[in-house]
């Protein structure tokens, strides 16, 4: 549904991701366990010592570690199960269930006195308790990560022997010095007396940090379970929109121009420091209710604003903002009612600061509007979930960011890059995220069709480069002509569960992303070839340089292709329009017909698409000429001189190129790439006449 069918006041935001799915139903149905695909599959691993899952919001992972916990405890010799969330009110995703009602042999139960979560007191004043069920004959307790660190540091990790560590939102840990949760995890690994299962939706974090060393991460049985095969697998969701909308002046006086009061929202308001803010958040809510309608009070048993629109309805508003105790915990309890779960009526709108996010369960949510910048790229994946649940009559939902665009003030333009960067970097790595999974392999006659995909009408054919499409998993396979092979077991596990982990690097690195967007002088191969192959090596420093090659490789060409495939499906919608039914291919199709388009898919195409052109262009329809230009120029006054890293890479292509032609790259050449790497091969020399590259 439109939103500008509702309210005559809206203009929604610029979409710059807009996915479709099949709405099939396979991710809702339950086997004769009562297990839905992503727990049959992590059921398939129940034995292992170490799993790793890495599942959406609303895929079932709580449900998925109960069956696992059951059968480590009943059959594999664990004795107790300790569940670890961020925070209180995720305890209440492992209540007990009564797991025997749907085919599975035991229920899941939690003595209410061991989920701590429901406790009062503190963190710290909790590990007295987590000694006493060590030492009961109890099997199940469930406290948060902070209970868990104290009791850790008061214990030692020997006390926990012989138990299961579940460690929900497992992308709170890092390897940093200063993170005690992966510290505490790192030396339970070392002894090797537990068994450990992570779950996260988001594998990736906020910083340059990894949530596990290469050394233990291998250790660890990664089962995996895509957005897209749990959004296909929908009954009733079939479109996903994320954009984002420039405003100016006060947020607030905008608000309406992509909120609206017809559809089920959570609106996160912005963080009293960053510039967005009015500095008075109680003051924006009630601006906020106003500009929705005439207030008529609060109901006193919920606590929810009523607010009457202009068309007659009354709205039911959840301020999570007001920090009152006795208001908000009011609300809160109202939200997390179990008997209202259900009730699409029971609120309408709720508004939040800092709650509402990780875990919030709110299925009827149709759209997530952010204002402001957030901290990091997994905040915004997670509020992006609080939408992605389904629902009956619930067919669409959207995600939009409210940023400020910026005045004339050099200093505002400044932040102002920032905050779009953020913004564009949450589209393109949910555009990753929320497409099927890409296998890539080397383009070769000798190659044939691979069971369980589908080629297009013409079928496999062994003359180009073929496009496959495996539904059922969810996988696009792609074949391109002189891609390198990963040689490394590491190097393989990598390109095929964490390409979206360095997408998500790749997108969150902002030297690297502003000049994609915004320096109209930079050649594509300095992004796809200098840039994210510094980012790769970075990130895994122990491979060799054939290994970081193939990586490398592969990142950029899933980038390369969404970003050339979302080209062909709006010509294509522009074009021919689309009923349901293509919409839900259109993302391969456009794939497909890339491939045709082009004489042949090969790395060096692959390198010469700036991964980053299209955001661009969305920018042009989001933000004034005037505004787009100011930013430019920020961007290219940043530009510096070629760097000894930068030189040393150049020079490397330069051989490799040299390899290939049977030449070194021309300072004349036609072709800019070639000069360029021909300048970077001089200016390494001369660094490393000057000693820069160390004796």
């Amino acid at each position: 549904m439109n939103s500008s069918d509702n309210n005559s006041q809206v203009r929604e935001s610029v979409p710059s991701v807009s996915l479709s799915y099949a709405c099939n139903g396979a991710s809702t149905r339950a086997n004769a366990l009562g297990m839905r695909p992503m727990q049959e599959r992590v059921w398939q691993y129940r034995g292992e010592q170490y799993l790793l899952i890495k599942s959406p919001p609303a895929s079932g992972k709580s449900r998925a570690l109960m069956f696992v916990a059951l059968d480590k405890l009943r059959n594999q010799g664990v004795k107790q199960v300790i569940v670890v969330v961020p925070e209180r009110a995720i305890g209440s995703s492992f209540h007990d269930e009564a797991l025997t009602e749907y085919g599975f042999s035991a229920d899941w139960k939690v003595v209410p006195r061991w989920n701590l979560c429901d406790a009062f007191g503190t963190d710290k004043g909790k590990v007295a308790a987590v000694e006493t069920f060590l030492a009961s004959e109890d099997q199940a307790l469930v406290c948060t990560h902070a209970t868990f660190r104290f009791a850790v540091e008061r214990l030692g990790v020997e006390a926990f022997d012989n138990r299961l560590i579940a460690v929900d939102e497992f992308h709170h840990v890092s390897v940093g010095e200063n993170n005690v949760l992966g510290r505490q995890l790192g030396a339970l690994i070392a002894r090797d007396r537990v068994h450990l299962v992570a779950m996260t939706g988001s594998y990736f974090r906020g910083d340059a940090e990894a949530v596990l060393s290469p050394e233990d991460e291998a250790k660890f049985t990664t089962v995996t379970y895509t957005y897209y095969e749990q959004l296909n697998g929908y009954q009733h969701l079939k479109q996903l929109d994320i954009g984002y909308f420039f405003y100016s002046g006060s947020y607030v006086d905008d608000i309406l121009k992509v909120l609206n009061p017809a559809e089920k929202t959570i609106v996160h308001i912005p963080n009293v420091n960053s510039r967005e803010s009015t500095q008075d958040k109680i003051r924006e809510v009630e601006t906020i209710l106003h500009s929705l309608g005439e207030w008529e009070g609060s109901d006193p048993g919920m606590g929810f604003q009523l607010v009457r629109t202009p068309d007659g309805r009354l709205l039911r508003i959840a301020d999570l903002v007001d920090d009152e105790p006795a208001r908000r915990n009011r609300v809160i309890s109202a939200l997390k009612d179990p008997a209202r779960k259900n009730d699409r009526e029971h609120v309408d709108i709720i508004i939040a600061l800092g709650m509402a996010k990780e875990g919030f369960d709110w299925i009827w949510c149709e759209h997530a509007l952010t204002v402001g910048y957030r901290s990091s790229l997994t905040e915004i994946v997670q509020i992006i979930g609080r939408a992605t649940r389904d629902a009956p009559g619930k067919t669409r939902a959207r995600f939009t960011n409210l940023i400020a665009e910026p005045d004339a003030d050099e200093r505002a333009v400044t932040e102002a890059v920032n905050d779009t960067l953020k913004a564009i970097a949450a589209s393109l790595l949910m555009e990753q995220v929320l497409a099927p999974r890409f296998e890539f392999r080397v383009k070769n006659p000798a190659n044939g069709p691979a069971e369980g995909f589908d080629y297009g009408n013409s079928g496999y054919d062994p003359s180009r480069a073929n496009i496959g499409f495996n539904a059922a998993e969810g996988k696009i396979q792609v074949e391109i002509a002189g891609l390198a092979e990963p040689r490394s077991e590491e190097a393989r596990r990598i390109v095929d569960q964490d390409l979206n982990e360095l997408i998500a690097a790749v997108v969150a690195d902002k030297v690297t992303i502003e000049h994609g967007i915004f320096d109209r002088d930079m050649l594509p191969q300095e992004i796809t070839q200098l840039r994210i192959g510094g980012i790769i090596r970075d990130r895994h420093p122990d491979l060799d340089e054939e290994d970081q090659e193939a990586i490398r490789q592969r990142v950029v060409a899933a980038m390369a292709l969404i970003q050339s495939a979302k080209t062909m499906v709006v010509r294509e919608r522009n074009e021919e329009g689309y009923s349901t039914e293509r919409l839900n291919t259109a993302f391969v199709d456009g794939v497909r017909r890339f491939a045709m388009d082009v004489r042949e898919l090969d790395l060096d195409l692959i390198d010469s698409i700036n991964p980053f052109g299209n955001a661009y262009a969305i920018l042009g329809k989001a933000m004034t000429e005037e505004r787009l230009r100011e930013i430019e120029a920020v961007v290219e006054a940043r530009r510096i001189a070629i760097t000894p890293e930068e030189a040393k890479e150049l020079a490397t292509r330069a051989v490799m190129f040299k390899h290939d032609r049977g030449r070194l790259p021309s300072p004349t050449a036609p072709d800019p790439w070639e000069r360029r790497m021909a300048e970077g091969a001089r200016v390494y020399v001369r660094f490393r006449e000057e000693g820069r590259y160390g004796a």
